[in-house]
């Protein structure tokens, strides 16, 4: 029995090296690395990739710009007791997580700040759902063209990533930078940029009566995050 164990291990072991020499080399030439739709996390089956973890109402927004509080705990019980209407509590990336959408002066009576997020331009008046996501990629994985009816904002703790959208501009998330904020309407293209593997959270703030995200075929990107490496 000990064989066909340490044959299985070296496979492994192989195939993973095989991967990550891939990914490199196609970062490099500039090749994408298709991956990074996002699925429900109850259809996982490995760490890398897009996972949505909530996609929850927050009800009629009266303002026009609104809020994304991260905040952290110990114990998914503390976050549940500081739970709001507008907020979702999530176990990702290692921690417990009460996200929030508010105005500026929110606040929970416990956890720790992370970040507060903003604003993010909506229609006053509008119901809509927050969608949030963990996003682990490998460097070169990308996300293809599509669009939200609503803003999109990233909060990145690892890597880097690069995302080009229909106005020709381009927007890069990485650690200890600010965030990403994109507004409704725009399409966009998605690139994991960078040597180290993207760790980040993701929502979507979404007109409740439309999917979060709609795969286009009326818009290609240009390369733009290709260029900017």
């Amino acid at each position: 029995m000990l064989v066909p164990l340490r044959y299985g291990r070296l496979l492994h072991i192989l195939a993973f090296s095989l991967l990550t020499l891939w990914c490199k080399q196609s970062l490099t030439q500039g090749v994408a690395i298709p991956g990074g739709v996002c699925k429900p996390v109850s259809q996982r089956t490995q760490e890398v990739g897009c996972w949505i973890m909530a996609d929850d109402p927050v009800g009629q927004l009266k303002e026009s710009e609104v809020f994304w509080h991260l905040d952290s705990y110990s114990t998914r019980e503390a976050a549940q007791a500081d739970k709001g209407p507008r907020s979702a509590v999530i176990e990702a990336l290692d921690k417990v997580w009460l996200m929030t959408i508010e105005d500026k002066r929110w606040r929970p009576a416990h956890g720790t700040r992370i970040a507060e997020i903003g604003p993010l331009p909506i229609t006053a008046g509008g119901k809509y759902s927050a969608q949030y996501m963990e996003a682990i990629f490998t460097p070169g994985m990308t996300a293809p063209e599509h669009i939200h009816p609503g803003p999109e904002a990233w909060y990145t703790f690892a890597g880097e990533t690069c995302l080009e959208t229909s106005d020709g501009r381009v927007q890069v998330g990485r650690a200890g930078g600010p965030p990403v904020i994109v507004p409704e309407g725009l399409s966009m293209h998605l690139t994991a940029t960078g040597k180290e593997q993207r760790r980040a959270f993701v929502l979507i703030l979404h007109d409740s009566s439309k999917p979060a995200t709609t795969m286009i075929h009326n818009w290609t990107a240009k390369g733009l995050c290709k260029s900017s490496n």
